[in-house]
């Protein structure tokens, strides 16, 4: 994973903020405004890590509405948005760190 371009995992992050919001993200082909669409992701993650929370915390008090099945579903799709959002933090800051330690 350590090898894995920036570029594809946030076209990864734009699908599944698609599929999981039902929103439009802009694609303007490099000119999109990068902090907007990182905040949206982070939205994205946030908003399905509470998702799964919540789902977790009622199939835990009783509620027959929700199976086993989607409390683990829900809590595997918000642990793997977590874990691409960190891999692009960690990218970023790579990337930071080359820039600052480049020769001027």
């Amino acid at each position: 994973m350590s090898e894995m371009n920036v570029n594809q995992v946030l076209a990864q992050m734009r699908a599944m903020s698609l599929e999981a919001g039902g929103g439009k993200v802009q694609e303007t082909g490099g000119g999109a405004d990068f902090a907007a669409m990182l905040k949206q992701t982070i939205g994205t993650v946030n908003d399905t890590q509470q998702t799964a929370g919540k789902m977790t915390e009622a199939f835990e008090s009783g509620d027959t509405n929700v199976s086993l099945a989607e409390v683990m579903v829900a809590s595997q799709k918000a642990s793997v948005s977590f874990q691409a959002i960190l891999q692009v933090r960690n990218k970023l800051v790579e990337a930071y760190q080359d820039v600052m330690n480049m020769p001027m």
